[in-house]
């Protein structure tokens, strides 16, 4: 059953969400989110009924807001679908940097993860908005470099400022995806 918000669900939250990026879902333990949140390993689990569970509302938000997105896009076309899919894309992988960075760092264990299994639906959405609906093979290559190259440079730890990481991303995205930038 789940527990109401609370502040020290949230530092819970914070502190898994800061190890599981630094150091992995597998290299973290309890006790170690339980002392970044500077809470008892008991405290935590009358939060949360373990990592999975924590991992679960880490990364629901970007699953869901992926889907979401991707159900945006479906009546797009063309230059429309294609700006609409860049700049919605960069906005989501900049908000949710470390959670890409955690997808990314454990995908192959992470794939099997229930909350994840909307996202292979949402890259296919996302991919045919970014190649503006076409279905030719170029197109559908360079959708699939952008979804990539994002995903890995948010989770790189670029050390760049915020906006200019998302002005670049977009430009060097529409660059990649062969429309013209500003």
């Amino acid at each position: 059953m789940p527990r109401p918000p609370s502040a020290m669900r949230r530092q819970i939250l914070d502190s898994a969400l800061r190890l599981f990026a630094e150091h992995g879902f597998k290299g973290t333990s309890l006790q170690d989110i339980a002392a970044g949140a500077q809470c008892s390993k008991a405290s935590l689990l009358y939060h949360f009924a373990g990592k999975d569970a924590i991992l679960t509302e880490l990364l629901t938000p970007p699953a869901e807001s992926l889907y979401a997105m991707g159900e945006e896009l479906a009546s797009l076309r063309g230059d429309q679908a294609v700006e609409a899919a860049v700049t919605g894309y960069v906005g989501l992988a900049m908000r949710f940097r470390r959670e890409v960075k955690i997808i990314f760092a454990e995908l192959p264990d992470m794939l099997g993860h229930p909350v994840l299994a909307v996202i292979p639906r949402a890259v296919d959405q996302l991919a045919a908005a970014l190649s503006g609906r076409s279905d030719e093979p170029r197109a559908r290559v360079r959708a699939q470099m952008v979804i990539g190259g994002v995903a890995v440079t948010v989770a790189a730890d670029v050390d760049a400022e915020p906006g200019t990481m998302r002005a670049e991303l977009v430009q060097g995205a529409l660059r990649t995806l062969g429309h013209r930038t500003g």
